[in-house]
């Protein structure tokens, strides 16, 4: 039955038809990536100004939503009821992981957003990575929490999509209601990028079994599993300082001062984004792009295939803000 009385057969025919004549149909919305920046965000080999990072983050998020105020988006991404966890990249320690001051400006816009700090869960795969990082360990339910799977532990049944099988991290299953994805824009010597998608294989068990083939297709295939699917919200990247060459681990020869964040709800957008940054440093400093090294990130235009469909990596279907 037709629920709109005004809406008829012949008129849908007319609307397809005059599609048809204009050579396109209906147009999909695109998806936007938001670059916040600040050229004084952190002076040279100084920490990180968090007064500044807050006032990127707010523009990012502010914007990304098209929100009134940055509380405004900030409540638009979860419900002061559901537990929020903050997953965030430390491989690196304190050289190039999520800022700390990141983080703590995330989780004050949370809690201002009606979030109590009880709700809000900051985790990796360990806690030693954690601690390198600079994050303070603990699973007090009292306060925020800072935990690794390592301590939370895995579930005992295989999570299975295309080539993976692997256990997920409880904390990701059992604890976490949303998840805010906080990785870091760099290179990786192996998969070639290292941002949205990547960073979820800190929600698994074997993620070093998936980095053959440049992580093609097993990037895509581990953010297909339900869980991680389902409960990725929002994805901000740091950008303060990336890094275009010798990833992942921290090499500050091949790091500059990006000072931004990269805001998107789409992570395959995002990735693809970052990816062009991380390709025009490249190029800059003298340095071959990553498909003539063999580590093109295919992963990405993986996620974004007909089978995946986890966002859009084509460029006309981007709407790239810089702010």
């Amino acid at each position: 039955m037709d629920r709109n009385p005004g809406t008829s057969r012949r008129s849908l025919l007319r609307a397809c038809f005059a599609g048809a004549l204009s050579g396109r149909a209906a147009v999909p919305a695109k998806s936007k990536v938001v670059i916040s920046r600040d050229p004084s965000l952190r002076p040279s080999g100084a920490a990180v100004d968090s007064a500044r990072l807050l006032n990127v983050l707010d523009r990012a998020v502010q914007s990304l939503y098209d929100a009134d105020s940055p509380i405004e988006a900030w409540k638009r991404i979860a419900r002061p009821s559901e537990v929020v966890g903050l997953k965030v990249n430390c491989l690196s320690g304190r050289g190039n992981s999520t800022s700390t001051v990141l983080v703590e400006a995330v989780c004050e816009r949370l809690q201002q957003a009606g979030i109590p700090r009880t709700n809000i869960v900051v985790w990796d795969r360990l806690n030693s990575d954690l601690e390198s990082a600079g994050f303070p360990v603990s699973s007090r339910k009292d306060r925020i929490r800072y935990i690794g799977n390592d301590a939370s532990g895995y579930e005992t049944d295989l999570s299975i999509y295309g080539s993976v099988g692997s256990l997920l991290s409880k904390t990701l299953t059992r604890t976490c209601d949303a998840v805010v994805n906080l990785p870091v824009l760099k290179d990786h010597g192996i998969v070639g990028v290292t941002m949205a998608l990547k960073n979820l294989f800190g929600a698994i068990h074997n993620p070093n079994k998936y980095h053959v083939t440049a992580g093609d297709p097993y990037v895509a295939d581990v953010n297909m599993l339900p869980p991680i699917r389902q409960k990725v919200r929002l994805t901000i990247c740091d950008a303060i300082a990336p890094q275009y060459e010798g990833g992942p681990s921290y090499m500050p020869q091949w790091s500059w001062p990006f000072n931004g964040l990269i805001a998107s709800r789409d992570p395959v957008a995002l990735d693809y984004t970052g990816w062009q940054i991380i390709e025009q440093k490249r190029a800059e400093k003298g340095i071959e792009p990553l498909r003539n090294v063999k580590r093109e990130p295919a992963y990405i235009a993986r996620a974004a295939d007909a089978q995946h469909k986890l966002g859009t990596n084509d460029p006309n279907l981007i709407e790239k803000v810089e702010i």
